[in-house]
């Protein structure tokens, strides 16, 4: 019984020495919507998109004018000229289709590599922003995915780091 007493004793002196553990959360939705670097970089594949697209449509317009003056002038054609004309108009359909294609695979790929950029930077910016204000754990939660099922207000750091991480940014540029 006695020793009872005295482990339990131990572990309550052990517990009150130990400082609490800081936790905070933020909405990683609203980082990603209203960091600086998130909107730089839609803009920018934005841009690039438009750029893409108008470079496909000007293909489509291309072959389309081809295509039409093919049927104003196939009933005048020989058999042999129709057949021609109509492998390289569909050549050239299959080209543009595969060129559609790289484009939306290079967009979607480089769309993944900078959100891995922006997730990287923000990530590095949480290590050091949570050492500098004594934080232990601070949780990342979204309205789509609540792994923070609950929350005190004073707890929700978003503001706070959205306002420092674009300060950040800017500071990088």
């Amino acid at each position: 019984m006695k020793k009872l007493i005295v482990i339990t004793l131990g572990m309550l002196l052990f517990t009150a020495c130990q400082k609490p553990l800081k936790i905070a959360y933020v909405d990683i939705e609203e980082i990603m919507k209203e960091y600086k670097g998130t909107k730089d970089i839609e803009a920018e594949m934005k841009v690039k998109s438009e750029s893409l697209k108008k470079e496909l449509d000007s293909l489509v317009i291309n072959w389309q004018d081809k295509a039409r003056a093919y049927q104003n002038k196939a009933q005048r054609m020989s058999s042999q000229k129709r057949a021609e004309q109509e492998q390289s108009l569909m050549q050239e359909q299959q080209q543009i289709n595969q060129r559609q294609q790289e484009v939306q695979m290079q967009v979607q790929n480089e769309g993944q590599e900078k959100l891995k950029q922006i997730t990287d930077e923000i990530k590095t910016f949480m290590d050091g922003y949570a050492k500098e204000n004594g934080y232990n754990f601070v949780l990342g939660t979204s309205k789509e995915n609540g792994n923070v099922m609950y929350g005190e207000a004073a707890a929700d750091i978003t503001d706070d780091v959205l306002v420092k991480l674009n300060k950040s940014y800017k500071n990088k540029k």
